[in-house]
């Protein structure tokens, strides 16, 4: 039985059905991705003798016995000395502090670097959708570009209800706090150090910025995701990306602002004050940059890849063209066009896992469709997208041009081998009582030694 119950909300009459409230108490029982946040423990401090005798430990392999014996001397007169002091700042420190280390970490191994991140820090990989219904196929980046983009923001909105699942070793919940800082986050840089800004929100914490960033030869583009209070359709998202490609295809080149994200930190700061200065609307356009869910590149390059061989797409995301991502950005999806896409993101707001975990989910979801869209082909009047464009002068275009050049001169200088291994997996790993990661860092060891005798 179904009963209906008025009520005037801001002079509106709204009806609520008791069954849809009952529902909505239901969910309200089921675990939220961020509830046990506030109830995890602080980050312990481990004793002084206990972090020596590690140091120790590690040095051995390393040193010979008599560097080895100098070193135990050392360690020795720093524990009785100073080590005992500073010891007890840090006890005094971690107190007010839930984890202790984490500001330090984040300062002194990413935002404090000075040397360009785009290629020295930032993670990429390709997708795997070339494994299943997606092969590279020339003429199929619009659409499928659509359908990646659509199971992302289905994502996004997950994270925003709380619906993602909190992440358990056995009854024990993870901390999922890096989960926030996947989509509408931004490394902003700074003279001599950058900061990380981040704008997404819970839905119960409030609004969140609903608008995806599109890069596409040396111009920027954005667009909503949401009308009228729903996520846009596959078919949608498609009818904005064919009128940003047939404008970029039919119009001149934009001056690839983009490009300026992958030179020194200094100088990027640098670079970006100018450029604000030049003109206040080109910092509300860069917010608007740092402040999208995503930002998704479209390249015109068409990479070789097959199941065993990721080399040559994996190279292209990481070393390629670099005004179709914003190297600051927290995600950036990158699309090809023979339909293969791949991903790169800043590391200092995540680690790799939660890129993982999003690019699982969309894989899963390409697989359990076909790599089709099953829902309505109808497209709603939605605005169309909105172009960016930047005021710049002489000197930022001779930025960027020189930003380019220190790029393409450090990128020719990596070589990216990617293939498949595929005799055995982590199962065997685990069996043999070795962590995956331990495997691949002793792996790299041995290959090392073998290579130059030490």
């Amino acid at each position: 039985m179904l009963s209906v119950t008025p009520a005037v909300v801001h002079g509106k009459m709204i009806f609520y059905c008791d069954c849809i409230m009952e529902n909505q108490l239901a969910k309200s029982t089921e675990e939220r991705t961020f509830q046990y946040q506030d109830t995890l423990p602080s980050l312990p401090v481990p004793s002084l003798e206990e972090s020596l005798k590690k140091y120790l430990e590690s040095v051995k392999p390393f040193a010979n016995e008599e560097e080895y014996k100098k070193t135990e001397e050392i360690v020795k007169k720093f524990q009785n000395g100073v080590g005992e002091k500073l010891h007890q700042k840090l006890l005094k420190k971690a107190k007010g502090k839930r984890n202790w280390l984490e500001e330090w970490w984040l300062n002194v191994a990413y935002l404090d670097v000075r040397i360009p991140s785009q290629l020295n820090v930032n993670f990429a990989g390709p997708a795997a959708y070339i494994e299943h219904y997606w092969p590279p196929k020339e003429g199929t980046q619009l659409e499928r570009g659509s359908i990646t983009l659509w199971h992302n923001f289905n994502y996004w909105q997950l994270l925003r209800k709380e619906k993602l699942p909190v992440q358990k070793v056995g009854n024990t919940p993870l901390d999922m706090d890096q989960f926030r800082m996947l989509f509408s986050t931004c490394r902003v840089p700074g003279i001599t150090r950058d900061s990380v800004m981040n704008y997404f929100s819970t839905e119960s914490e409030g609004c969140s910025p609903s608008h995806v960033t599109v890069l596409c030869r040396g111009r920027v583009f954005v667009f909503d995701v949401m009308h009228e209070g729903c996520l846009i359709t596959p078919p949608e998202i498609c009818r904005q990306l064919t009128y940003i490609h047939k404008r970029c295809h039919s119009e001149p080149d934009g001056p690839g602002i983009a490009a300026l994200t992958s030179e020194e930190r200094t100088q990027w700061a640098k670079a970006r004050e100018y450029l604000i200065g030049l003109d206040p609307q080109n910092l509300t356009m860069l917010e608007k940059i740092q402040s999208s869910i995503l930002v998704y590149g479209m390249s015109d390059g068409s990479p070789h890849v097959t199941p065993e061989d990721y080399s040559q797409v994996t190279a292209m995301i990481l070393t390629g063209d670099p005004t179709v991502l914003w190297g600051d950005k927290s995600y950036n999806l990158i699309s090809f066009s023979n339909g293969v896409f791949g991903c790169n993101g800043d590391h200092a707001p995540y680690d790799g896992m939660i890129i993982i975990n999003v690019s699982r989910y969309v894989d899963e979801k390409i697989f359990e469709n076909e790599g089709k869209w099953k829902g309505s082909e109808k497209v709603q009047n939605i605005p169309l997208p909105e172009e960016l464009v930047f005021t710049v002068d002489e000197k930022v275009l001779n930025d960027i041009k020189q930003a380019k050049a220190q790029y393409l001169k450090q990128a020719s200088d990596l070589d990216i081998v990617v293939y498949a291994f595929t005799p055995f997996g982590k199962k065997l790993t685990k069996k043999k009582m070795l962590h995956p990661d331990t495997f691949v860092q002793l792996a790299l060891q041995l290959a090392y030694y073998r290579l130059h005798g030490r």
